[in-house]
């Protein structure tokens, strides 16, 4: 068939999130799916957005330079230049995308050849492996494994075997895909497990993309270490951000990637026969907001700080009226997600009513549908061969007003209530 889809798309044709959000859009659950706030952004970053919209230089509302608008390429050079201890050229080492999603796509289109083997760390953002296919690599696999199972787990408690990792690095290894803070875990990479990354990248001769994008999202007393400012990292690492996950604008699609000039033309030379330039009205408000919080960085007003700070006070919420009920949630360190064990009430659990392979799309299904609540199943998160270790799980999102928390709590509590038995 000369229209059929093209072999390198083969088997990404649907996304859980695809099937989730018609899900939703039937049932009309509780989302505690999707990683979006269901509240305002802040107001600065709004009203900057407005006054963008409505700004008397006419050239704000037109094309801007293909590989990034001027005015956001260097607040964002000012801003990760204090992080990472060296001065980043905003016009050759910075690079402005469509969401960070399409700098992971530049990232891997411009560095994959035919081939290629690509490292992924599972539970992995199921966009990586497609990417991968798509370039023609090949993506081989490793999990992080719990070292708990009972008393209080932490995301910390998720590892890697060191030996098993190891033995992944060949000489066809191009890349290991990082992403600290992790999503659906929340585990913060410490600095023992990064430089283990580091020492084989090294060794290896091996490009590391780190996934950051849930950087301003870590809880005392973890720490956020950017893989790229270990010794001898900077010259091997691109590193991805979002202005969605940074400001809790999702649907502003805006992201980037840094790193040295030699892997950041590769993106930009993806970038350019793709989408050439991105929206500059929102790269400019979020140019002034990065300028805002540079300005009161690591004070208390500053976003990153509060931002941290209140959704700590979610995650502790949720992870005790979880436990009430009998779930067993992993405590993440960072990020706005956390993996739950939902089997101690398998019982109440009609896993009969659905037909999908994997029985945590069947919980899931099963909660928005019988009672109105909706997380991800984790095992889309995870290669075939690995998908029985998330398949105890579900995936919640605590980004979300105190009223829904409050309103997922009492589903729950009232589900548990109920003297029934679904087995």
């Amino acid at each position: 068939d000369k229209f059929k889809l093209p072999d390198k798309y083969k088997g990404s044709e649907t996304t859980v999130w695809a099937e989730f959000i018609a899900l939703a859009l039937e049932h009309k659950p509780l989302n505690l799916g999707q990683g979006f706030p269901d509240y305002a952004a802040p107001e600065f970053v709004t009203e900057a957005l407005a006054k963008c919209a409505k700004s008397d230089n006419p050239l704000i509302q037109q094309y801007s330079r293909g590989h990034g608008h001027l005015r956001l390429v260097n607040a964002l050079s000012k801003v990760y230049s204090s992080k990472i201890c060296r001065e980043i050229n905003p016009l050759t080492e910075i690079i402005t995308t469509a969401g960070a999603y399409e700098a992971l796509y530049c990232t891997i289109l411009g560095h994959v050849s035919d081939g290629d083997e690509v490292i992924l760390i599972e539970p992995f953002f199921d966009c990586y492996e497609p990417m991968v296919a798509a370039a023609g690599g090949k993506a081989v696999f490793i999990p992080l494994r719990p070292t708990k199972t009972d008393g209080t787990i932490l995301s910390s408690d998720w590892q890697l075997d060191p030996e098993e990792l190891e033995g992944l690095f060949n000489e066809k290894t191009k890349a290991i895909l990082l992403n600290t803070p992790h999503n659906p875990l929340g585990k913060v990479f410490n600095l023992e497990e990064l430089t283990m990354i580091a020492d084989l990248c090294k060794k290896w001769n091996v490009l590391c993309i780190s996934d950051e994008v849930y950087e301003w999202m870590v809880y005392e007393p973890s720490e956020h270490i950017r893989i790229a400012t270990l010794p001898d990292m900077w010259e091997r690492t691109i590193t991805i951000g979002s202005a969605g996950k940074t400001f809790s604008v999702t649907g502003w699609k805006t992201g980037w990637a840094y790193g040295p000039s030699y892997l950041i033309h590769h993106l930009s030379v993806v970038h350019q026969n793709m989408l050439n330039s991105i929206n500059t009205p929102t790269q400019e408000a979020i140019a002034m907001g990065l300028e805002m919080e540079f300005a009161r960085m690591g004070s208390p007003d500053c976003y990153f700080v509060s931002l941290a700070k209140e959704l700590k006070e979610k995650r502790d919420y949720m992870a005790q009226f979880l436990k009430e009920v009998g779930m067993n949630p992993v405590i993440p360190e960072g990020g706005y997600f956390m993996m739950v064990d939902w089997t101690p009430l398998a019982d109440k659990v009609g896993l009969k009513e659905e037909t999908d392979e994997y029985k945590d799309y069947r919980f899931a299904k099963w909660m928005s549908k019988n009672k109105k609540i909706q997380g991800i199943p984790p095992t889309a998160f995870y290669s075939i061969p690995h998908k029985n270790l998330g398949e105890n799980y579900i995936r919640y999102c605590f980004i979300k007003k105190d009223e829904n928390l409050q309103k997922a709590e009492q589903i729950l509590k009232a589900w548990v209530g109920e003297d029934t038995c679904k087995l």
